[in-house]
C-alpha cells in the first residue's frame, strides 16, 4: 500500500510566465509529489519549460503542435501507459476562451499499487458569477460534466480515478454535486471551506475552484485528505518575489486499499 501524493493548479496565463513557470519547476523538483496535474501551460514551449526544470518528472503528458490542448499538463514519476485528449462541446456565448478547446487529459499511470487513471480538466469558467443551475455558463459546465461522467463511466468499476483540476464551479455547486453523485465520486476537501482563488480587493471572498475528486476501484478503497500550497510569494530566478498563480495549489495524498 502506497500514498499517491497528487497535485493540481492552475498556472495563469497572463503575466511573467516564464519566469514563474521556471520557479514552479523547481519548486517541483523539490517536491515529493508523484502526479502533478497543471492548467492555463497553454504553449507547447511553456510545457517544454517546466519539464526541463522538473526532471524528476520523467513521464508527462499534454498534446498540441503550439497550441497545447485544453492547456493541459500532466507530470508523473510513474509510467504514463496511455493518454488521450478529450475536448468538451463548444455552446454557449462566443469568448475568447474558446481559443483554449477546454477539455480533460486523461490518463492511466502505473502507480507501485496498480493503474490509476488520472483526469487533469479545465471547464469553462462564469463569466457571470452565479452558480445557479439556469445560469447560461452553468448550463455550459454541466454539459462539460455530462461528458466527462461518460467518460468516467466508460472506464469500468476496476479502475480507480482520480479527477483534478480547476473545475470553476464551488464546492457548494448544486451542478458540481450532481457530477460528484452521479460520477461516483468522492470530494476529498469536501467541508473546506477556505477559497482556492486568491483574494483579491476586486474579489475579497472568492469560493473554492479548484478539486480533487476520487473513485475507488470496485472492492477496494481509496482515501486520504488534501490541504492548499503554494500560497505564498516565491523567489524568482531574477531575485523578484511573486506568487506563482492567481490560484493556490491543491495537493492531495491518496491511499489505495483493497
Amino acid at each position: 500500500m502506497t500514498a499517491l501524493r497528487l497535485l493540481t493548479m492552475n498556472t495563469l496565463f497572463t503575466g511573467d510566465v516564464p519566469a514563474r513557470l521556471r520557479a514552479l519547476g523547481a519548486a517541483l523538483d523539490r517536491s515529493d509529489y508523484d502526479v502533478v496535474c497543471l492548467q492555463e501551460v497553454m504553449f507547447r514551449r511553456n510545457a517544454r519549460l517546466i519539464c526541463r526544470a522538473a526532471p524528476a518528472y520523467r513521464h508527462f503528458a499534454y498534446s498540441g503542435t503550439v497550441l497545447l490542448k485544453g492547456g493541459l499538463v500532466l507530470l508523473s514519476r510513474w509510467p504514463i501507459s496511455r493518454w488521450r485528449f478529450v475536448r468538451y462541446p463548444t455552446t454557449g456565448p462566443v469568448r475568447g476562451e474558446l481559443l483554449m478547446r477546454k477539455g480533460a487529459l486523461l490518463a492511466s499511470v502505473a502507480t507501485p499499487d496498480g493503474e490509476l487513471v488520472v483526469v487533469n480538466t479545465h471547464l469553462s469558467a462564469n463569466r457571470d458569477d452565479d452558480w445557479s443551475p439556469t445560469n447560461r455558463y452553468t448550463r455550459i459546465a454541466a454539459a462539460e460534466l455530462a461528458l466527462l461522467t461518460g467518460l468516467i463511466a466508460a472506464m469500468g468499476p476496476d479502475l480507480p480515478v482520480a479527477v483534478a483540476g480547476d473545475l470553476n464551479l464551488p464546492r457548494d455547486s448544486a451542478v458540481l454535486a450532481d457530477f460528484i453523485a452521479t460520477a461516483g465520486l468522492r470530494d476529498v476537501l469536501a467541508g473546506d471551506t477556505r477559497p482556492t482563488y486568491r483574494p483579491t480587493p476586486q474579489w475579497p471572498s472568492p469560493p473554492a475552484l479548484d478539486h480533487v475528486l476520487v473513485r475507488a476501484a470496485a472492492g477496494e478503497t481509496l482515501t486520504g485528505g488534501a490541504d492548499l500550497v503554494f500560497q505564498d510569494p516565491v523567489t524568482l530566478d531574477d531575485g523578484r518575489q511573486a506568487y506563482l498563480s492567481d490560484h493556490y495549489g491543491v495537493r492531495a495524498q491518496l491511499i489505495r486499499s483493497k
